[in-house]
């Protein structure tokens, strides 16, 4: 691993960071460039098996940029994340902790919050948030 002076590198040289292209101060494409005959694929093929893991970070990765991105680029993701721990792994001679699928609800969770009140008021309802205990 010493080839490589950071994760993003061996991302970027397995071929799954999107290109960059900007002329004029316009982006022109976000594609992923063709990679090569087995990283690539496997890599694809393992973040495929990954998202169907329950309770799992990278599940909860999938389906929380899915919402947003589309489910090719939130598998592109899963598996960028999977080469950068093997990275982390081989590099440091650390071993693999799984962080649970509860752990990225932590970073949004007062924009989920919002983003549910303002449908529920949308449909109609008028809704007042108070933290979990405390009952009016």
């Amino acid at each position: 691993m010493s080839r490589f002076p950071s994760a993003a590198h061996l991302i970027s040289w397995a071929r799954l960071c999107p290109r960059l292209d900007i002329t004029g101060g316009k982006a022109k494409s976000t594609r992923l460039r063709k990679g090569g005959g087995w990283l690539k694929p496997t890599l694809l093929q393992a973040a495929w098996a990954a998202v169907r893991v329950r309770d799992s970070y990278l599940r909860s990765q999938y389906y929380r940029i899915r919402s947003r991105r589309g489910p090719k680029k939130a598998i592109i993701a899963v598996a960028a994340s999977i080469l950068t721990a093997a990275y982390h792994m081989l590099k440091n001679g650390t071993s693999y902790r799984e962080l649970g699928g509860a752990d990225l609800d932590g970073l949004d969770r007062d924009r989920i919050a919002h983003r549910l009140l303002s449908k529920l008021n949308r449909m109609g309802y008028a809704v007042t948030l108070a933290p979990a205990g405390v009952s009016s």
